[in-house]
Order: C-alpha cells, then sequence, then structure tokens
C-alpha cells in the first residue's frame, strides 16, 4: 500500500508541477461595468460586453452558456458561461464562468471566473475572481466589483 501511495504521489509530483511552473500570481481588485448585448449580436441565452479596470484593465465580452431555476427562490437561476478581457497589446483573457442571478427587482448576482489561458501574455494564464454586483433590467446595464487571483507564465 505504501509503495502504491508513493508511486502516485511521484507521478502527480511530475505530471502537475509543469502546469504551474514559473508562474507569476498577483492579487486583483476591481471593478466593472457593461450593457446587456441583444440579439441578433448575441446568440445566448444572455450576453453583456464593457470594461474592467483595477488589477485587470480592459475590455470584456460574456457569453451564458446554460441557465436553470433555483428552485428555492423563484427570481434566482443558476449560470455558467465564458468569458474573455481583452487587455492591453491585444492580448486576451478567457475564463469559464460560474454564478447566480436574481432577475427579481433586486438584481443582484455572485459569479465566479476560473481563468483558462488566453493570448500573448495571457497565454497559460490561471487563477480566478470573484464579482459581485448589479443587473438594471431597465437600464440594460450591470456593474459591480471583483476581487481574485491572476496567475501568468
Amino acid at each position: 500500500m505504501r509503495k502504491s501511495l508513493a508511486a502516485v504521489a511521484v507521478v502527480l509530483a511530475f505530471t502537475a508541477t509543469p502546469a504551474f511552473a514559473d508562474q507569476t500570481c498577483k492579487p486583483v481588485v476591481g471593478h466593472f461595468e457593461a450593457h446587456v448585448v441583444p440579439p441578433p449580436e448575441c446568440t445566448a441565452p444572455f450576453c453583456s460586453a464593457g470594461r474592467v479596470w483595477g488589477g485587470i484593465q480592459g475590455t470584456y465580452s460574456f457569453a451564458m452558456t446554460t441557465i436553470q431555476p433555483s428552485l428555492a427562490v423563484p427570481s434566482i437561476f443558476f449560470f455558467t458561461g465564458q468569458s474573455q478581457i481583452n487587455v492591453k497589446n491585444d492580448d486576451q483573457l478567457f475564463g469559464t464562468d460560474t454564478g447566480s442571478l436574481d432577475l427579481g427587482p433586486d438584481g443582484g448576482f455572485a459569479w465566479l471566473i476560473t481563468f483558462t489561458g488566453g493570448t500573448g501574455a495571457m497565454a497559460g494564464a490561471s487563477g480566478q475572481i470573484k464579482l459581485r454586483g448589479t443587473l438594471d433590467q431597465a437600464a440594460g446595464t450591470t456593474s459591480g466589483d471583483y476581487l481574485g487571483t491572476l496567475c501568468t507564465p
């Protein structure tokens, strides 16, 4: 049994380490604002586009890929999606999104973006940011803040 555990530890050490080798991680804190992107430009259940500033700066777009009711509270829904942040030098940062959204009169949301790579200086990026904010359905806008970690090679 000990030999098996030791063998698994060695395999994990040699296979998992390169994915995070030489990454520099930094805390990021900032804000965002966006507008809802309507059809036909948006072919997903919900899309938004806007800007971020603070620890991450640039423009971003979000496309929801799934949405389902929470069942516990009629106005709250759970969702998944994909984000793309365009940062300086035309580099892109990609993320997978998960969260909850209140489509009731309060319009709050909580969101987690897990970075899954990118282009240029963001190729191989990882980390996560947590977002919280509001959706003003009448104005078609969102705004809020984020906090997390961005790791780049």
